[in-house]
C-alpha cells in the first residue's frame, strides 16, 4: 500500500489501483459506520466504502493538502477536519466567483500594465502567483467580519507593488511615479520602490466596515521584517487594550526559500506564544514559487516542505494549488476563522510558480531549463479560471473582457496623471504615521529632563521598599539587603546606576509615558543590579513589581525577559517603538556584543530607517560595554560600528547657536552615548521623551560601574534645574588653575574612573585635566572647543580602553582635528587668515603612543594624540595577566606628560 507509484501515476490513482487489487467489488459497496473523528458523512452516520474513499479523495487528494495531525489537541484537529471534510463545504455562490474573477483580473492586469510600460525595469512581479491578491483580500474580508479593524502586513519584494495597489489601494499614480527619475521633495535617501511601505484607512466594501491597512517597509534582507511587524502589531493591541488580538492582527508573507532558509523566521515563531510578545495569532502566506533566486528546492532545504518550520508551534499548514482559486479562497476562510477562534498562527502555502526570472531582466532558462519549458506552456490562472466560469455560465466572454478593459483604463489614466508629476514625496510611503505628534511643536525646542526632588524621593522610597504585604510575601535575603542599601542611598540623596534608571522610568510613568524594557535577564538584570520583579520565595509565579506601584494613575510599565534571541527581539522592540512616539521602548543586550546577531536590524532599520522610509523611532539600545579582563566576548559592544554609521560630517563644524545641541540631534540618524554617571543616564533616558522628535539611542552601559563606589550621583544633579551633560568637564583642582595644566585628557565611559585613580597615584591632580565625552555622536563640537580653549598650555590626548582600531578613536580623531583647526584662536595658537595649517605626520611608536611631528613651527596648530591599546583583531585579550599589563600601559601613556 505504501509502495512508490509508477511514473505518470498520481498517488491517488496508485492508491485506488492497490485497493482494487485487494478488494472485491462487493467490498466496495459494503457500508461502514463512520467514526466520530470524520465529518465526510455530513448528516449520514454510515457510507459505502466506495463513497468513503471517494469523499476522502475529494477532500485530501485534489487541490488542498493539510498538515494538522501533529497538533496535540483533538479539539483543534477535529475543527480542521470539519471544515475540510463536510460535504459541499467548498461550494460558492455565483457572486463570490465573479468577485474572485474581478480581483484576479486586477492582480493580473496590474502586472501586465507594468510589464508593458516598463519592460526593462525591476519590479519583482507576481506573475505565476497572481492568486495572492484575491487570497489576501479574502483573509482581510473574513477577518474584518470577525471584528478585526487593523491589519499590519510584512512581505518581501515580490508582489509588493501589486499588494500596495490592490490590497492597500495606494493611488496608482504614486506607484507609477516611482518608476520615473524624479527628485524628492523631502529629505532622506529614499529606497527602491519594491521596499516601500504604506498606511491607509479605507472602507472594506465586502463587509462595509472601516479597516486600517499597513505594509511595513523593509529591505531586501528577506524575513527581517517579520519581528518588526509583530512588535508593531503587539504595540497597537497594547495601546488599544486589545488583550486577545480581536481588533488588530498581523499577516506575514514569505517566499518558500526564505521561509525555510532564514533563521529569524524560527526566532519570530518562538515569540508567538510568549506572554509579552504574542500577537494572538498571525496568518502566514507563503508565495511558494518552487525556487529561491536560482536555487532548486532540493538545494534550499533539508525538510520535505518549506513550511515545516511552522510545525514547532503547532500551526496548521494548508498547502493549496494556486491555479485553483476557489480552493485558495476556502483555505483563506479557514485560516481567518482559525485565527479568530484559537488565536494561534496558521500557514497558507500557495503552491505556485514564477513565470519570469527572479527579476524581469533575469533569464531563468540558464539554471532551470526543464521547469521553464513547462511554465511557458502553462496558461495564466486568470485564463484558466475565466474559461471555467464561462463553461459554468457564471460569466460571458464579453464580461471577462469588459472587466479587463475597465481596469486597464484605470491604470492608463493613473499613468497619464503620474507623468504630470515633477517630484516624488517619501512621506507618501510612511507606514507608521504619528497623528498630532509633530503638530504645534518647535522642532528645535526640547522640554527639560530634570524633575522635582520630591518626585525623586517618592520613587526612590517606593522602589527601595519591600512589597506592601511583606509579612506574607517572602523575598530573598539578598534582595532585603539590596533594598536596605537603596533606601540608605535615598536618605543620603544619592543614586547608583540601578536607582538612577528606576527614577528615570518612574518619573516618565508618573507623566503618563509607557515604559517597556525587554531583553534577556532584564527583570533581574544580567549583573543582578536591577530587580524590577521580586519573586516570592515560597509561591510559584507570585511576583511584585515596584515600578508598577508608584502612583495610582501612572502609565503601565512592562519589563519582560525575552527569549534567547537578539535578531527577532530587537526587531520586535523596534516595531513596538514605531507605533507610539509617547513611549520609552528599551532593549537591553545581555552583553553588548550580543547586538552583533541583530546586526541586520541595526543596519537596515535602526540606523537608516528614517533616511530610507521617513520612519522615526525612539528605540533605546542598552549595551553593556567595557574591557574588564573577561576575555574577547562580553567586553566590547563594538562602539566603533555605531559611530561609523553615524551620519554627521567629521569635517563640518556646525554654526554655533543656542539650539546647537538640539539641532545636531535633529539632523543625525541616531544618538550614541557612553555615560559615566547615573545622573547622566537618568537625563538621557528622559531626554528621549523630552525631544520634539524621535531618534534611536545607543547607550554603552556599564558592568563594574554598577557597583563602583564612585559611580554615584547626587539628587542635585537630577533636579529641575539640571539636564543631560554632553561633556562633563574637569571639576577638580586642575580646573581652578587651568593655565598650569600640562595635559588635557578626553575620554568616555568607565575608563574615566581608572584615569582618575591613576592620576592620583602619579600625583598629577594639579597638572592633568580629565574631561568626559558622554555623548559621542552627534559630536559635541562646541563643548570640545570650549574645553580646549580653557587649557591653552595643555597637550590634548584621547584616552580609551578599547584598541586603537576600535572604540571611539577612529570617530573622534577627525572631529577633534576639525574643532582644533576650525577656530580662529584656541589659546596661544593662531590660525592663518588663509586657513593654512602645516601638514601633520602621525607615527605609531613602540610604546603605543601616537606622536605628531610638525613640519612648520610657524603655522602649527594644536592636535590630539592617542593613548590606549594598540590595534588588534580581537576586541580583548583572554588573559587576565595580559589585560592588567595593557591597562597599566594605557594609563602610563595617558599621563606621560
Amino acid at each position: 500500500m505504501t509502495s512508490k507509484p509508477p511514473d505518470n501515476t498520481t498517488y491517488s490513482q496508485h492508491l485506488q489501483n492497490k485497493v482494487a487489487e485487494l478488494m472485491e467489488e462487493a467490498d466496495m459497496e459494503r457500508v461502514f459506520k463512520l467514526p466520530s473523528t470524520t465529518f465526510i458523512g455530513g448528516k449520514e452516520n454510515a457510507l459505502p466504502l466506495k463513497e468513503i474513499l471517494n469523499r476522502l479523495e475529494n477532500t485530501y487528494c485534489r487541490s488542498i493538502g493539510v498538515e494538522f495531525m501533529f497538533i496535540n489537541s483533538l479539539e483543534q484537529c477535529n475543527w480542521i477536519r470539519q471544515r475540510m471534510e463536510t460535504p459541499g463545504i467548498m461550494e460558492m455562490e455565483k457572486e463570490q466567483k465573479r468577485l474572485i474573477l474581478a480581483r484576479l483580473t486586477r492582480a493580473t492586469g496590474f502586472e501586465s500594465f507594468l510589464a508593458r510600460k516598463w519592460s526593462s525595469e525591476k519590479r519583482f512581479g507576481l506573475e505565476g502567483c497572481e492568486i495572492l491578491i484575491p487570497a489576501m483580500k479574502q483573509v482581510i474580508d473574513k477577518s474584518t467580519e470577525y471584528g478585526v479593524e487593523s491589519v499590519i502586513m510584512g512581505m518581501p519584494h515580490r508582489g509588493r507593488l501589486n499588494v500596495l495597489a490592490n490590497i492597500c489601494r495606494k493611488p496608482l499614480s504614486q506607484i507609477f511615479t516611482q518608476f520615473a527619475a524624479l527628485e524628492a521633495e523631502d529629505d532622506g535617501s529614499g529606497d527602491v520602490k519594491y521596499h516601500l511601505g504604506t498606511y491607509i484607512e479605507r472602507l472594506n466594501r465586502a463587509t462595509n466596515k472601516n479597516v486600517r491597512l499597513a505594509v511595513v517597509a523593509n529591505p531586501s534582507h528577506l524575513e527581517a521584517v517579520d519581528p518588526v511587524v509583530q512588535g508593531k502589531t503587539r504595540a497597537e493591541q497594547f495601546y488599544r487594550g486589545d488583550g486577545e488580538g480581536k481588533k488588530v492582527m498581523s499577516v506575514l508573507l514569505h517566499g518558500d526559500a526564505a521561509f525555510c532558509g532564514q533563521g529569524v523566521v524560527y526566532e519570530t515563531f518562538h515569540l508567538s506564544d510568549l506572554p509579552d510578545y504574542t500577537t494572538h495569532g498571525t496568518i502566514h502566506i507563503v508565495v511558494n514559487n518552487q525556487i529561491g533566486f536560482t536555487t532548486d528546492p532540493r538545494h534550499s532545504r533539508s525538510s520535505p516542505y518549506c513550511t515545516d518550520v511552522a510545525r514547532v508551534v503547532n500551526a496548521p499548514i494548508f498547502h493549496v494549488n494556486s491555479d485553483d482559486p476557489e480552493a485558495v479562497m476556502h483555505v483563506c476562510n479557514i485560516a481567518a476563522e482559525w485565527r479568530n477562534v484559537f488565536h494561534k498562527d496558521v500557514v497558507i502555502d500557495l503552491v505556485s510558480y514564477r513565470r519570469y526570472g527572479h527579476n524581469e531582466i533575469d533569464e531563468p532558462m540558464f539554471t532551470q531549463p526543464i521547469m521553464y519549458k513547462v511554465i511557458k506552456k502553462t496558461p495564466p490562472v486568470l485564463d484558466k479560471y475565466a474559461e471555467k466560469l464561462i463553461e459554468e455560465k457564471v460569466v460571458t466572454k464579453e464580461e471577462v473582457k469588459d472587466v479587463w478593459d475597465k481596469y486597464d483604463k484605470i491604470c492608463e489614466e493613473a499613468y497619464l496623471a503620474s507623468r504630470k508629476e515633477t517630484t516624488i514625496k517619501y512621506k507618501d510611503w510612511l507606514d507608521s504615521p504619528w497623528s498630532g505628534f509633530f503638530e504645534g511643536k518647535d522642532p528645535l525646542k526640547a522640554s527639560k529632563s530634570g524633575v522635582k526632588e520630591e518626585t525623586l524621593t517618592h520613587i526612590g522610597k517606593r522602589f527601595s521598599s519591600p512589597p506592601p504585604n511583606a509579612a506574607e510575601f517572602v523575598i530573598h535575603r539578598g534582595i532585603e539587603r539590596i533594598l536596605k542599601a537603596r533606601m540608605q542611598m535615598v536618605e543620603n540623596r544619592t543614586v547608583d546606576w540601578a536607582l538612577g534608571e528606576a527614577m528615570a522610568f518612574g518619573s516618565l510613568l508618573k507623566d503618563g509615558v509607557h515604559v517597556r524594557l525587554s531583553g534577556q535577564d532584564v527583570e533581574r538584570g544580567t549583573f543582578s543590579h536591577r530587580h524590577h520583579v521580586l519573586h516570592h520565595q515560597l509561591v510559584d509565579k507570585a511576583t511584585y513589581r515596584p515600578l508598577c506601584n508608584l502612583y495610582p494613575d501612572q502609565a503601565p510599565y512592562t519589563v519582560c525577559n525575552s527569549s534567547l534571541s537578539e535578531f527577532a527581539v530587537l526587531g520586535f522592540e523596534l516595531g513596538f517603538s514605531m507605533t507610539n512616539p509617547n513611549a520609552l521602548v528599551c532593549w537591553e543586550a545581555q552583553f553588548g556584543d550580543f547586538n552583533n546577531t541583530a546586526q541586520c536590524i541595526i543596519d537596515q532599520f535602526v540606523g537608516s530607517g528614517q533616511a530610507k522610509w521617513v520612519r522615526q523611532s525612539g528605540l533605546v539600545m542598552l549595551l553593556p560595554h567595557g574591557l574588564e579582563g573577561m576575555g574577547p566576548e562580553h567586553s566590547s559592544a563594538r562602539l566603533e560600528r555605531f559611530l561609523q554609521m553615524s551620519s554627521d560630517d567629521p569635517d563640518y563644524f556646525p554654526p554655533e547657536s543656542d539650539e546647537f545641541a538640539v539641532r545636531q540631534l535633529h539632523d543625525i540618524n541616531w544618538i550614541v552615548a557612553n555615560c559615566s554617571t547615573p545622573a547622566n543616564y537618568f537625563h538621557i533616558l528622559r531626554r528621549q521623551i523630552a525631544l520634539p522628535f524621535r531618534k534611536p539611542l545607543i547607550i554603552m552601559t556599564p558592568k563594574s560601574l554598577l557597583r563602583h563606589p564612585e559611580a554615584k550621583s547626587s539628587f542635585d544633579e537630577m533636579n529641575e534645574n539640571t539636564e543631560f551633560l554632553r561633556i562633563i568637564p574637569e571639576k577638580g583642582t586642575a580646573a581652578d588653575n587651568s593655565s598650569n595644566v600640562k595635559r588635557l585628557i578626553f575620554c568616555s565611559g568607565r575608563v574615566y574612573y581608572d584615569l582618575t585613580k591613576a592620576r592620583e597615584e602619579h600625583n598629577l591632580v594639579d597638572t592633568v585635566a580629565i574631561a568626559r565625552v558622554e555623548q559621542i555622536s552627534p559630536f559635541p563640537f562646541d563643548l570640545i572647543k570650549q574645553e580646549c580653549a580653557k587649557y591653552p598650555n595643555a597637550d590634548i590626548v584621547w584616552s580609551q580602553e578599547e584598541h586603537k582600531n576600535q572604540g571611539p578613536w577612529p570617530y573622534v580623531q577627525p572631529r577633534f582635528h576639525t574643532v582644533l583647526n576650525n577656530t580662529k584662536t584656541i589659546g596661544p595658537f593662531v590660525k592663518n587668515s588663509d586657513g593654512f595649517f602645516s601638514r601633520i605626520f602621525s607615527s605609531w611608536s613602540n610604546d603605543g603612543v601616537t606622536k605628531t611631528s610638525l613640519s612648520d613651527q610657524k603655522n602649527t596648530t594644536r592636535s590630539i594624540s592617542y593613548a590606549g591599546r594598540p590595534t588588534a583583531a580581537s576586541s580583548a585579550t583572554g588573559s587576565k595577566m595580559q589585560h592588567l599589563k595593557e591597562l597599566k600601559a594605557l594609563l602610563d601613556r595617558s599621563f606621560a606628560v
